[in-house]
């Protein structure tokens, strides 16, 4: 597979939300919003756009939307009391759209998109993520960019493996200096 070009377009909560709701049901188990109505995922991607410390992005392929990709502050959010965040720590959630015809290569290649834009930031030292303990794709997924698994922890809505990955490990393991 060659390398896909994508851009990456802050989410329009009112615009995309027939698109996402589209994603997230029925699906995107690990999602959490098998059963949201349009109108609930309106609701919670407006809440996040409006979040001062939560951001929600489209990103796309060749010009069409291909993935959600969310970057939150672990600090003030999903991870507060679970977590002792650091400065330059920034958490993360992404979503591939789903499709009929997958191409091998992709979401690993959505995955590094997403962490390439991520560590474009000086700022960004670390990035954090919470995955379900049951989505072993995702864990295979996050192995190949650099993720180590720190510890298992109990979210209210699932158990999930904390895991962090230094800006050194992505570049070690995608084999790119940012």
């Amino acid at each position: 597979m060659s390398t896909p070009q994508f851009t990456i377009r802050p989410l329009d909560p009112l615009a995309d939300a027939p698109m996402v709701h589209g994603w997230v049901t029925p699906k995107a188990a690990y999602w959490l919003m098998q059963d949201a109505s349009l109108t609930d995922v309106e609701r919670e991607y407006m809440a996040i756009c409006a979040a001062e410390h939560h951001d929600v992005f489209i990103g796309e392929h060749e010009g069409r939307p291909a993935f959600l990709m969310e970057r939150y502050d672990p600090a003030h959010v999903e991870l507060v009391g679970l977590f002792d965040a650091r400065p330059g720590d920034v958490g993360m959630h992404f979503l591939v759209a789903p499709t009929d015809t997958p191409v091998h290569g992709f979401t690993r290649a959505v995955i590094t998109a997403v962490m390439r834009t991520l560590f474009a930031d000086p700022a960004t030292r670390r990035v954090i993520v919470e995955p379900d303990v049951r989505n072993t794709a995702v864990h295979r997924l996050n192995e190949a960019v650099g993720f180590e698994i720190v510890e298992k922890i109990a979210k209210p809505e699932k158990d999930a493996y904390l895991s962090v990955c230094t800006r050194e490990s992505f570049d070690a393991a995608v084999g790119a200096a940012l």
